[in-house]
């Protein structure tokens, strides 16, 4: 028989979603008295106007309304409703409200929130690298340099770096494009990790993380009107910077489906027909990958990587390759291939020609430094006119953080083994992503030895994506809410159990298909424990809503 959950849930369900629309649906404000607003101590308005005002201002004061707000949610600019950020969107929202009761004592059937929704490794408790942190300590306080407890190869990158920024000091603006000897690291670092392909340290930028370097891209980009306005083809499932952006900017987004019954892979047939499709109202320009995967965890294979450029290559379209999770691999048969060396494995046809910005970031692989908001961008084949714009582009923000620009450069410049530090970092390095692989293993087994839960192998990056089986009765539950099923069930999940994960629905996904995203990067211990709650709630909510078989692949 079918048991609808407690009216109490009910009601936090619904409260979860009023209080967010409440923010960002927020009605036209109407005015107010002026007594509504003003501090008890202030007395009356015309004496408190007259001694705290010039007598124009207490001509303002003295009046019963007061003016209306130039911004409103009327005329805010519509691209900035039409942004939308799951990661940080309701459900951690509801998250913080709850954190926030836990610690005033407020009472809840768990004792912590996890939040497993977003890929912030040292957030979930990962230590920093050693020889990263020296490096930047030293750049940040120089005095330290006569301290014995740093190694002299910290010591000696720290002083390289220095020298190339102003006053020797990281306080000072660099280039636009960043500091001329860390493009030239990461130049040589792209060249040894592609196994001797060329890159010229002048098409390096560095960036604030790799979204500012995205971002970036698309503006250049975006242009046209009507049925010439600029499309941008990204894969569904999707990291939500993509369609935020191009809300953002009015382009046209052009979904294609990634294969999940096979584990994620892009199809290209599939970008064919989004291509052709997508004719008809805009101009395709720009086709945009993610490898390995956000959310999905999966590895293209080096034929798909072709297979996309050569599709690029024929329908005349810029590449924008988001590689941050290229050190993220833990799949056996599985390796990583850049866009960039594959593109010159085809030959002086395609590598010459086709336009390609890849990007990479400190944010993700073994590093996890999110707060540096270190990145870089490759461009390729750019028009020199249009590079130059780019530049420009570039300079109105300055430049990016110099820190993050250190960071990026220990990357790009890790100790080499007849370094002091190098032993160290070996040792952290492989630390890192051997958990990784481990936690990666462990989510897979467990989610997929429940009833109703589907996940592919985690083959790289952060994060599970795993396929949900919601009984009808729920999904009709979450339309007379207003909500996305897989919303319905996260918000549940959350106020069940302190566990916080993102639904499927806000990366996009097939229609009548449901899931979430969490990530592995938890603690062993506590990712167990956290895949043993959605487990035992899993199991719960198909009962809830009157379950009891569920349907297999």
């Amino acid at each position: 028989m079918h048991r609808l959950p407690s009216s109490a849930n009910r009601s936090l369900v619904a409260g979860a979603l009023e209080q967010y629309c409440a923010l960002v649906m927020r009605p036209k404000s109407k005015t107010i008295r002026q007594e509504s607003v003003r501090f008890k101590t202030q007395g009356p308005i015309e004496s408190y106007g007259l001694k705290r005002y010039s007598t124009a201002e207490a001509t303002v004061a003295s009046t019963s309304k007061i003016r209306e707000k130039t911004l409103t949610m009327e005329t805010l600019n519509p691209q900035v409703k039409a942004v939308e950020y799951a990661v940080r969107g309701l459900i951690v929202m509801k998250a913080d409200e709850i954190e926030r009761c836990l610690r005033e004592g407020g009472k809840q059937p768990f004792t912590e929130v996890i939040k497993a929704n977003i890929g912030d490794a040292h957030a979930m408790g990962q230590q920093p690298i050693t020889f990263l942190r020296q490096v930047v300590a030293l750049c940040t306080f120089p005095e330290l340099m006569d301290s014995p407890g740093f190694p002299e190869d910290a010591k000696a990158r720290a002083q390289r770096i220095l020298r190339g920024c102003g006053g020797t000091s990281l306080g000072s603006y660099t280039a636009s494009q960043g500091v001329e000897c860390i493009r030239q690291d990461i130049a040589t670092y792209i060249g040894q990790r592609d196994q001797g392909v060329p890159a010229d340290w002048n098409n390096i930028f560095l960036t604030t993380g790799a979204s500012d370097g995205i971002v970036s891209i698309l503006k250049m980009l975006v242009s046209g009107q009507g049925a010439s306005r600029t499309g941008v083809m990204i894969p569904i499932p999707q990291y939500p910077l993509y369609s935020a952006a191009i809300a953002e900017m009015e382009a046209v987004q052009i979904n294609y489906y990634l294969d999940e019954d096979n584990c994620w892979a892009l199809d290209i047939n599939e970008l064919h027909r989004a291509y052709q499709a997508a004719r008809e109202h805009c101009q395709p320009r720009v086709i945009c990958i993610i490898n390995p995967g956000n959310p999905t965890g999966q590895v293209q294979s080096r034929k798909c990587i072709e297979e996309v450029l050569h599709f690029a290559y024929e329908e005349n379209l810029f590449v924008m390759s988001d590689e941050v999770y290229q050190d993220n691999v833990y799949a056996s048969g599985c390796k990583f291939h850049s866009f960039k060396k594959v593109l010159f494995e085809m030959g002086p046809e395609y590598f010459n020609s086709v336009e390609l910005a890849s990007f990479h970031s400190t944010s993700k692989g073994y590093t996890g430094e999110c707060g540096f908001r270190g990145g870089y961008m490759e461009v390729l084949n750019l028009d020199p006119e249009v590079k130059a714009q780019l530049l420009k582009l570039r300079s109105v923000q300055l430049c990016p953080p110099v820190s993050g620009q250190a960071a990026m450069d220990i990357i790009a410049n890790p100790p080499q083994p007849d370094e002091p530090s190098f032993s160290l970092f070996h040792q952290e390095k492989t630390a890192v992503l051997g958990s990784l692989k481990e936690k990666a293993q462990l989510t897979e087994e467990i989610l997929n030895s429940v009833p109703g839960i589907q996940c592919n192998p985690v083959q790289g990056a952060m994060y599970a994506f795993p396929r949900l089986f919601i009984p009808p009765k729920a999904v009709e539950q979450a339309k007379a809410l207003g909500m996305q099923p897989d919303m319905l069930y996260c918000l549940r999940l959350l106020e069940e159990t302190g566990i916080c994960l993102v639904p499927g629905s806000g990366f996009g996904q097939r229609e009548g298909t449901y899931h979430f995203r969490m990530t592995i990067l938890p603690t062993k211990e506590k990712l167990k424990v956290l895949l043993d709650k959605v487990s035992d709630f899993h199991i719960k909510f198909l009962k809830d809503y009157g379950t009891s078989e569920v349907p297999r692949g």
